[in-house]
């Protein structure tokens, strides 16, 4: 079986809704997924826009989600996933304004795309105390069983 990541509040390559951004409510889309490994041992996930600032001259990923050590047993996140509303021992990592939480699409130029990525790990990671994307990547490395993407577009209307 396949791991596979959706939402319901918008298509693989589809547009994310003003609701899920900065121009709206700026809430974590709800997702879901399912075709874990048996032998997952825990779950991350890392939200990032690989078109910063400006896609047709990118220069860098901008991360706007971390999380990891999500139980395997869970199979999705619900909109407005917060410290409240995360699996119990989920842990966060920081985005790339320095903070823990979601925080959604808010490019200042054109429209970007912004990668969703579950990843099914072999671990449970010890706790990184709310480590970077590059952090997260190196403790997972070796470690990953599969990964799944869910792709969405944004553009806001200046």
């Amino acid at each position: 079986m396949t791991l596979t990541l959706t939402s319901t509040a918008f298509q693989h390559q589809g547009v994310i809704p003003v609701h899920h951004t900065c121009d709206g409510l700026d809430l974590s889309p709800p997702l879901a997924w399912h075709g874990v490994p048996q032998k997952t041992q825990s779950l991350a996930l890392i939200v990032e826009d690989p078109d910063a600032p400006d896609p047709n001259a990118p220069s860098m990923t901008w991360v706007h989600w971390v999380l990891y050590n999500m139980p395997p047993s869970v199979s999705a996140l619900p909109e407005g996933a917060s410290v409240s509303r995360l699996p119990p021992g989920t842990l966060q990592g920081l985005n790339d304004w320095r903070r823990t939480g979601y925080e959604g699409p808010c490019p200042p130029i054109g429209q970007h795309r912004y990668f969703f990525k579950l990843f099914a790990l072999d671990i449970m990671l010890p706790d990184l105390k709310q480590p970077a994307r590059l952090s997260l990547a190196n403790a997972m490395r070796g470690h990953v069983l599969t990964q799944s993407e869910l792709v969405g577009v944004y553009r806001r209307a200046l």
